[in-house]
């Protein structure tokens, strides 16, 4: 580390210019910053599912509507005058709206016998048959309007930006007695594109300052503290400013990125300006940042890409926004590496330095107790025998969680809108599917369809099977003939083309076996080419997201053992450094169970992670261990001296600071932090706690005169070495 050492701090002009230079490359790429709010676009990517959604919403060019339930008060009803004129005041409003292509609901667009607009005035002065028989020729009209006819359906398609016509369709103001409510991907993608904006100007901020916060209660130094955060901090702009530069947008899951990258990032440079402190007394510069890269340097090289490759391990998810968070988080912890590596001891030897202050919190009481708890094998034995009869019991509840919207939190209003949705009229995300059908054989075809219809509907959980053969028989046949050739549309979209019908599916409080009885049944007849639709696709996203959690588990601890066999090559030291992060992960796993978490797009991969971060207390501890054991008995003690303190302020830090997540408008995020005060806290007590109980006990003795001497004069030959 000498020649290292040296290099640094002669060129530390050089290293800190280059470093400012990218820094500023970086923030002016932040100029091209871009959202995307489109959950569908990146769940449907790169899985055959939702390739086949997508090739049948473009075959009957069906874009996602935006629906809106019309309720109106108790005792009156869509199926009167004052009803009709209210919901033809809406659609005419949302029809003002720029962007609005079509809106379907229970009024036809025009009269069925002037052949003009359908008018609030003109139902005033209608009879009440003629009412009725408008109603009774709409054949969408059991479709969109309740049971009781109090609340209405309007199917709104937009053109364009859809999100811009989601937030402007949301600012109509209802007519005096009635409700709106909003539902339908668009308003989905709006309302995260809105969370999205807000996460990254509130969150990051509150996660740094409390990283400082916790960083002051080791080191007791102000200055100090937010130089250790430096690495981190330029690693997610530096990260940040990669992935606009190529063009990529941020979603709900990369949105946490920067977030990991100044979390995770950070350790190096704590252990780093800890390090350093200790040695603030030497008033050689190339020596002290000498000693302190002898301490940490190789630790933070393993440690780097050790987290690293926990995030990595996520690539081979084969779910892609899954495998953009772990790389793009991977890259950025690389870039907090070096920066701790290089950047950061340039930065520390041009400016002076003053000796550890006695007001650091985190100091004599975590040592003795640290000491204390390690001195017998019995705490570590209650603890591990603790810790594996809770993951027992807790791992057989882990599940997947089905939820599409787990997203939202359970009173967010786009969540609210999809019951109340669902509950009315049987899904805010009805399935899709396509009969075969051969134009030139003729409506004859119809029949048998319509019988295939009926059988699916009998199905549990279907409300409601909408159809072409649900609707001929109320069609003169001229016209179903032109419906069938494709010259006339139906206001909920096109249901024909050359060689299919498409079909509508609205299910009602269905399970999992439900759908899957859904699929079976079509899969199995012969008049159904395919039926899908979001709910089919996230069915496909749960088994995505439980082979995530075992690709990227396994991946993270093969690529963790590779490096530290590798590093080590020493099998004794591998396996200790295994055991403690073995646990951690059983335990983490049993509370996602425990706590109703369960397994979603984000909880799914943590265990990778958690495996590249926590394997760092064992590889900083060992690392320290390795340092005290030329001097004799006691070498644990002195480790723990020597890495306790950062390691502990750590795992308290990355704790504290996800707490932040705790503000963040999405459900998934507080999740994540609970997970990981779990796993961080659990990570830390048992790399300190276990790992001295599988060494020999020499480590906890304390040393003998002779063995002090004779260990201090082989500690200077290896420091000097």
């Amino acid at each position: 580390m000498d020649r290292i050492a040296r290099v640094i701090v002669e060129h530390s002009h050089r290293i800190l210019a280059a470093t400012g230079l990218v820094t500023l490359v970086a923030l002016l790429m932040l100029f091209r910053m871009d959202f995307n709010g489109d959950v569908a676009s990146f769940i449907l990517e790169g899985n055959e599912t939702g390739e086949t959604f997508k090739a049948v919403q473009e075959k009957y060019d069906t874009a996602d509507p935006i629906n809106v339930v019309v309720s109106l008060e108790e005792g009156k009803s869509f199926q009167s005058k004052d009803g009709l004129i209210t919901l033809v005041r809406v659609r005419d409003d949302i029809a003002d709206v720029a962007g609005v292509a079509a809106i379907a609901s229970i009024i036809p667009d025009e009269n069925p016998i002037t052949g003009g607009p359908i008018t609030a005035s003109m139902i005033q002065l209608a009879p009440d048959e003629v009412i009725d028989q408008v109603l009774a020729q709409n054949p969408t009209a059991t479709l969109l309007l309740s049971e009781d006819g109090r609340h209405a359906l309007m199917m709104v398609t937009p053109e364009g930006d859809s999100l811009t016509v989601a937030r402007n369709v949301d600012d109509v103001t209802p007519p005096d007695g009635a409700e709106l409510t909003f539902s339908g991907n668009p308003v989905v993608f709006a309302s995260v594109i809105d969370l999205i904006s807000w996460f990254i100007l509130i969150i990051p901020p509150i996660v740094i300052i409390l990283l400082v916060g916790t960083f002051f209660a080791t080191i007791g130094d102000r200055r100090l503290s937010v130089m250790a955060l430096i690495p981190a901090a330029l690693g997610a702009i530096w990260t940040f400013g990669l992935i606009f530069g190529l063009g990529n947008e941020i979603d709900i899951v990369t949105v946490i990125v920067p977030i990991f990258v100044i979390v995770m990032g950070s350790a190096d440079g704590l252990h780093f300006v800890t390090h350093f402190q200790e040695e603030a007394e030497n008033p050689d510069k190339v020596e002290r940042v000498r000693l302190a890269l002898s301490h940490v340097g190789v630790p933070m090289i393993l440690t780097t890409i050790s987290t690293a490759a926990g995030f990595l391990s996520l690539v081979a998810t084969g779910v892609h926004p899954i495998q953009q968070l772990g790389l793009f988080t991977a890259i950025g912890i690389t870039f907090a590496g070096v920066i701790s590596f290089f950047s950061l001891p340039a930065l520390l030897s041009r400016i002076d330095i003053e000796p550890r202050h006695h007001d650091a919190l985190l100091g004599p009481r975590v040592i003795r107790g640290l000491k204390a708890l390690v001195r017998v094998r019995t705490p570590a034995i209650v603890i591990t025998i603790v810790l594996l009869g809770f993951s027992a019991v807790a791992l057989p509840r882990l599940d997947v969680n089905p939820d599409q919207l787990f997203f939202f939190k359970d009173d967010d209003p786009v969540r609210v809108a999809f019951e109340k949705t669902e509950e009315i009229f049987g899904g805010a995300t009805p399935l899709i599917g396509e009969f075969v059908f051969d134009p030139a054989a003729g409506s004859a075809q119809l029949e048998r369809l319509g019988v295939v219809s009926d059988e699916l509907e009998a199905l549990p959980g279907v409300r409601e099977v909408f159809s072409l053969p649900d609707v001929a028989p109320a069609l003169p046949p001229e016209q179903l003939d032109a419906v069938l050739a494709g010259e006339v549309s139906l206001p909920i979209g096109d249901l024909t083309s050359e060689d299919g019908l498409r079909f509508m599916l609205l299910p009602s409080g269905f399970t999992t076996d439900d759908l899957r009885s859904w699929l079976d049944y079509a899969e199995s007849t012969p008049e159904i080419r395919v039926l899908t639709g979001m709910p089919v696709v996230w069915d496909e996203i749960a088994r995505l997201v439980l082979r995530a959690q075992v690709v990227s588990l396994a991946v993270a601890f093969a690529m963790v053992t590779v490096m530290l066999a590798l590093a080590y090559r020493r099998l004794r030291e591998t396996l200790v450094s295994l055991v403690p992060i073995a646990l951690t992960i059983m335990v983490m796993l049993g509370f996602i169970a425990v706590s109703g978490i369960q397994l979603n797009l984000l909880t799914a991969v943590v265990s990778g992670i958690v495996i590249g971060v926590g394997i760092d207390y064992s590889i900083h501890f060992i690392a320290a261990i390795d340092y005290a054991r030329p001097r004799g008995d006691g070498y644990v003690l002195r480790a723990i001296e020597r890495a306790g303190r950062p390691i502990v302020a750590n795992a308290l830090g990355i704790a504290l600071a996800l707490s932040a997540l705790w503000l963040s408008p999405l459900k998934i995020h507080p999740q994540v932090s609970r997970i990981m005060w779990v796993a961080m806290t659990t990570a830390a007590l048992t790399a300190l706690v276990i790992i001295p109980a599988l060494l020999p006990r020499e480590g906890v003795r304390p040393p003998t005169t002779t063995e002090s001497q004779r260990g201090g004069a082989a500690a200077g030959r290896v420091a000097s070495s």
